[in-house]
């Protein structure tokens, strides 16, 4: 009798002749998730299993599991013989003691002698003769005992379902750069376009020495809590400051965040055509502030003119995007109160419906590639 991790997957079963692909990617994926923990990896039959391990890092595999995009449920089982005897000497160990209980039995061996009604109701009373204070409850038991009758010649019994990652493991869907701020919102424009499938690298904008260092360091973080569900990620981040002081100089003030968009969208395309990129990705919800507005995501994205700009939170309101950022794990580094690089030079009343016309007359003061390219020659890369 030996302890296992199941890991069953979610939407690979509805793929064609090419589910071998995403199926080698998501074990790839779980490798790469508990490569740190001395284990085995192998699947049979549709479903994975981690053997091999110290019990004691059972909790700690669980939780690195629960974050591979392409995971529909997990459980810790013990693998047994499929005599009836073995496997009611390992229900005996999830069983407890008093309380309500059912047994659900399953059979991916269709040549075995007792059907699934058979196993569970043989099981459920021996557990019955053996635990005097159970009482049998098949509509709301306190806990179930479930059994698998493998192909291989081998039995899994287990207790419960945890709730898996979902969605399609990372590295099926291209590559995303993710203009990465230290809110709430852009980790978790991430973290949906990685469920998706898609491999996100980030890029994060600082306004060094107006922005102090907590803020970058808030941002590298989000970046690693990022990386646990995308398999690793590149962190690169670029200065703007010289970029800001100039359009303070020289341009209206309320139009200063949508100015200072248009820099960034236009570095972000170019530095994700560098790094093979197939999309920009960002965390706006439309009239979430006033550089979201129709009209200011317009002026913002009229500059990027060979890639696609994915917004997966464009519909949401707030509330649902925090209750994803708890969620994944990033809401309490992203409301640290460390400031970004839009709150240098905020003007009191930002233009909430800019004008195409105007800024484009405002942007004629800058030397718009000069500055670019001095924002190319501060970037930095950071590998997690």
């Amino acid at each position: 009798m030996e302890k296992v991790l199941i890991i069953r997957y979610s939407e690979i079963y509805l793929k064609g002749k090419n589910r071998g692909f995403f199926e080698r990617a998501f074990e790839d994926n779980l490798r790469r998730a508990v490569q740190e923990i001395d284990c085995r990896v192998d699947k049979q039959s549709g479903r994975y299993f981690v053997r091999d391990f110290n019990e004691n890092d059972t909790d700690r595999l669980i939780e690195k599991l629960k974050k591979v995009f392409g995971a529909h449920t997990i459980s810790v089982a013990l693998e047994t013989a499929t005599d009836m005897d073995s496997i009611f000497e390992a229900a005996k160990t999830l069983s407890r003691s008093e309380g309500t209980f059912k047994v659900e039995a399953h059979r991916g061996d269709k040549s075995y002698p007792l059907t699934s009604i058979e196993i569970a109701k043989e099981l459920g009373g021996r557990l019955l003769s053996c635990f005097h204070s159970l009482k049998v409850d098949v509509y709301k038991p306190s806990f179930t005992v479930r059994v698998d009758i493998r192909e291989n010649g081998v039995a899994l019994v287990f207790a419960d379902f945890i709730e898996g990652a979902g969605g399609m493991p990372v590295g099926t869907a291209g590559k995303g750069l993710l203009l990465l701020s230290g809110g709430i919102d852009s980790p978790v424009a991430g973290h949906m376009l990685a469920k998706r499938g898609m491999n996100v690298d980030c890029l994060h904008f600082h306004s060094y020495p107006y922005t102090n260092i907590q803020a970058k360091e808030k941002v590298v973080e989000l970046a690693k809590i990022l990386a646990e569900y995308t398999c690793g990620t590149k962190l690169y981040t670029v200065s703007v400051t010289h970029i800001q002081e100039a359009i303070h100089e020289k341009c209206k003030p309320q139009l200063m965040i949508t100015l200072l968009r248009r820099f960034m969208y236009r570095i972000a395309e170019r530095h994700a055509l560098r790094c093979g990129a197939q999309c920009l990705i960002t965390g706006e919800s439309l009239g979430q502030v006033a550089s979201q507005t129709i009209e200011g995501i317009t002026s913002s994205n009229s500059v990027v003119g060979k890639l696609p700009v994915l917004r997966p939170l464009i519909g949401f309101d707030k509330n649902e995007i925090i209750e994803r950022s708890v969620k994944m794990g990033a809401s309490e580094t992203s409301i640290l109160p460390f400031e970004d690089c839009c709150t240098v030079f905020l003007p009191d009343y930002p233009a909430i419906r800019p004008k195409l016309d105007e800024i484009l007359k405002e942007e004629s003061k800058l030397d718009v590639e000069g500055l670019i390219e001095e924002a190319f020659s501060t970037i930095e890369k950071i590998k997690l």
